[in-house]
């Protein structure tokens, strides 16, 4: 290949990569406006403290060691254990770039810089189901362990040539090792958290606890629907000849079909359930179907996209509602979006991939869920059986943004003394 047609492929495929990047980063705008909106007022600076210090958090730790973890190369040292190395290395020489002839074709920090965004992704689920009752510094205790080791170790297994890769589990965009993997963190926090004061009284009975601000929380949605065209046209790593210029336009054409057909499926399954249009469940609805494309968005058809978003959709309606029946307490719905959502997402990979077997796609599922659940769980009981994980009755009661963080969201409409 000419040296200058190799150079100036390298140059659009990092840009390209960086701008998916930058994308992906906007969502931590939307999981912030949407976990805002669903959480009442005085719990609102909190959750936004949560959510920009977590994106610090998880952007040093997967500098620090992350990143190295969970794309060792050459220095692995088995499949199932990658080892540890500290800090990034130098990019990509030009002397290198043009040797490869056209197989190196992007950055090696451009790469970093999209990996990290979803690290802080993943992240960002656990932040909405904890939200309202958990100490400030014992969750972002818990994000240094998650972005820095649980969620690099779990990704090198598919994304890092590790065993699960190598036994043909297919996960195109991280419907397993980004959202089911937030998922079973937060619900292990979740099991030793406890629900929120009020949520279910002695009788058995579910109480609603409506959110502050639902134009914030849709405001949140859309973010996120936009930041998605990067999450999943990003992994397709390269968009510089023809065939993958067409794969990128498909895989957004899908994403969105699938976010579309979400968002009708839950609102005509609340409409069903409750007699009403519900919002909340349409805007689950909408990352329902997003999330349920990450796994393979590239294969299906736009039509075929749209039914698996549809499924998705119908699925965590029924989800939130059976969490609550159980009394697992998420106000933001994440479990039952990115969690059993993600489960599907993984499952419908055999509906359009040929390569995809149900024995591949159910030990993905299972050794992620297994992983991430039991070290997750670990983190948060040594948290818990140290410096704590909830605040004190009285506290949640004032909220959290007082307790946590000295400062109300809106002053003008918080009465003294809740």
């Amino acid at each position: 290949m000419d040296a200058s047609v190799v150079e100036l492929k390298y140059a659009l495929d990092t840009f390209y990569f960086l701008v998916m990047g930058a994308f992906v980063m906007w969502m931590a705008a939307g999981f912030a406006m949407l976990e805002a909106g669903l959480v009442r007022a005085k719990n609102t600076a909190e959750i936004l403290t949560k959510n920009v210090s977590l994106y610090a958090i998880a952007c040093i730790m997967y500098m620090l060691c992350g990143y190295n973890i969970m794309y060792p190369g050459d220095a692995a040292v088995s499949s199932l254990w990658p080892g540890i190395s500290f800090m990034l290395g130098a990019d990509n020489s030009a002397e290198a770039v043009m040797a490869s002839k056209g197989e190196t074709y992007y950055s090696t920090m451009a790469d970093f810089f999209f990996q990290v965004v979803f690290v802080a992704t993943a992240m960002s689920i656990v932040s909405g189901a904890v939200a309202e009752r958990m100490k400030l510094w014992s969750f972002l205790a818990f994000a240094v362990v998650m972005t820095g080791f649980i969620y690099p170790l779990q990704g090198y297994w598919k994304w890092g040539g590790g065993f699960l890769d190598a036994n043909g589990f297919l996960d195109f965009a991280g419907s397993g090792v980004v959202h089911l993997a937030g998922a079973t963190a937060a619900f292990a926090g979740v099991l030793l958290l406890g629900a929120r004061k009020g949520k279910y009284g002695k009788d058995g009975s579910i109480n609603a606890i409506p959110g502050a601000n639902l134009p914030l929380a849709t405001l949140g949605t859309f973010i996120l629907w936009l930041g998605w065209f990067g999450f999943n046209g990003g992994s397709e790593l390269k968009v510089s000849d023809i065939g993958e210029a067409n794969a990128v336009a498909m895989v957004f054409v899908n994403t969105n079909a699938a976010a579309a057909g979400g968002v009708i499926a839950a609102l005509l399954t609340s409409r069903f359930m409750f007699g009403k249009a519900d919002l909340t469940m349409a805007l689950n609805g909408a990352l329902a179907g997003l999330v349920a494309i990450t796994a393979e968005p590239l294969t299906p058809t736009p039509g075929i996209a749209t039914l698996i978003g549809i499924v998705g959709g119908v699925l965590v309606v029924f989800s939130i509602l059976a969490l609550d029946r159980i009394k697992i307490d998420d106000p933001v719905g994440a479990i039952s979006v990115h969690g059993i959502v993600g489960m599907w997402g993984l499952l419908a990979v055999c509906l359009t991939n040929d390569e995809a077997t149900i024995t591949a796609q159910l030990m993905g599922l299972g050794t992620i869920f297994g992983f991430v659940f039991v070290t997750s769980a670990a983190t948060w009981f040594v948290i818990k059986s140290t410096v704590g994980i909830r605040v004190s009755e009285e506290e949640e009661h004032i909220g959290v943004d007082v307790s946590e963080c000295g400062v109300d969201a809106y002053p003008e409409f918080v009465v003294s003394g809740r």
